[in-house]
């Protein structure tokens, strides 16, 4: 599944009156800790690293469980191998906090500024203020269209919709004429949007051969897992109760489909996809309510964020270039951006053990109560 001077206030006060989009690339949990309330509060304390501060901003955590549980401790493990003082901090997807929170970064000088924003609009207004200043800006996970951004760290976001596709299709090959419910991210995050042209790559020639049959597409704001429940409980009832399969676009939306399945009878019944790889997916697909995730290593894509960090702090643009080697399409700004383009992995039953034994989810969370036999049965320990 997110959010990233300005020439001047009004294009302030235009970002601060944006609607929110909180995506996600997105992952699931309604909870997760605050990330600080200004930027003066380092998330890793004032250790002074020797080349400086790097300023990172996070969107959110109403939505996806990623960004607090993976991306802060990943990126300020990184940032400080590579010698920096990381202020790591969380917008609570609140558009003014993003501004707010950019605006002392940039006030104290960090050596590079990287922003996974809440929308393009707020994100590229941060980042032509930190031009401005002769801050470099990253682009994390998000790409902010219409930006001024020089480089993008995120995942192959085409193929993770990609994998959704072609999981369901897979799940759903024994049943011709299946009829498929389509619950997709927020319409204003570019990702959402990567998401869907992967699952449509796959889904779209399955349609026309009526090996399956939509019954509908909806995006859902702000990728909003309430909101996604409740529309998906709509199509359904409009539909006579009746599916097949659902593409959920994350594991958190993944979840309140499976609630209302549950209310029908239909969860175990119904592949759904999801999204992230996330404890609460996990144990959904142990069940057997949800069919599939998607894998997303972020320990690599802090890391590689990290690896760019330190290339710009020093001024050195052929060093970046040698670590962002694929492109990225801003059909908005109409420009290509350089960017470090992750492999996502699909996750099916067969091999949550994967994603355990490479340290993202420990097995304490997900192994508990009624999986325990079915974590013994796969290995996770």
């Amino acid at each position: 599944m997110r959010k990233r001077t300005r020439k001047g206030t009004v294009l302030i006060a235009a970002a601060v009156g944006v609607t929110l989009t909180l995506t996600a690339c997105g992952a699931n949990s309604d909870s997760g800790s605050s990330g600080g309330s200004s930027s003066s509060n380092s998330s890793s304390g004032s250790g002074g690293g020797a080349n400086g501060k790097v300023g990172v901003i996070l969107p959110e955590t109403a939505t996806s469980a990623r960004w607090e549980a993976f991306d802060k401790p990943y990126l300020e493990q990184a940032l400080k191998a590579k010698g920096f003082d990381a202020d790591v901090q969380n917008a609570q997807g609140d558009v003014q906090k993003f501004t707010t929170l950019a605006d002392g970064m940039i006030a104290q000088g960090v050596k590079v500024l990287v922003i996974a924003s809440i929308n393009s609009e707020v994100g590229s207004a941060v980042a032509a203020k930190a031009k401005t200043a002769g801050i470099p800006t990253i682009d994390y996970d998000r790409l902010n269209l219409g930006g001024g951004s020089d480089y993008y760290v995120s995942f192959d976001n085409e193929k993770v919709g990609a994998l959704q596709g072609q999981g369901l299709a897979d799940a759903l090959k024994d049943k011709k004429g299946a009829q498929v419910i389509e619950i997709e991210g927020a319409p204003t995050d570019n990702n959402a949007t990567l998401f869907y042209n992967g699952q449509q790559s796959v889904l779209k020639a399955k349609y026309a051969a009526n090996d399956l049959k939509l019954v509908r597409s909806q995006p859902i704001d702000d990728w909003d897992n309430q909101k996604g429940g409740s529309t998906f409980e709509n199509i359904l009832t409009g539909n006579g109760g009746k599916v097949d399969g659902v593409v959920a676009a994350n594991d958190g939306l993944a979840g309140a489909v499976i609630t209302v399945l549950k209310k029908n009878g239909l969860n175990g019944k119904v592949p759904v996809t999801g999204q992230d790889a996330t404890a609460d997916g996990l144990m959904a697909i142990l069940r057997g309510d949800q069919y599939m995730s998607v894998f997303k290593p972020i320990k690599e894509e802090a890391e590689n964020a990290a690896n760019l960090a330190a290339a710009l702090a020093k001024n050195d643009k052929d060093g970046a270039n040698a670590i962002a080697t694929a492109v990225s399409k801003d059909p908005k700004g109409n420009r290509d951006v350089k960017s470090v383009l992750l492999q996502p992995q699909l996750t099916v039953k067969d091999t949550v053990k994967k994603v355990v034994d490479e340290g993202y989810v420990k097995a304490s969370e997900i192994c508990g109560g009624d999986l325990a036999a079915a974590c013994a049965q796969l290995g996770i320990k």
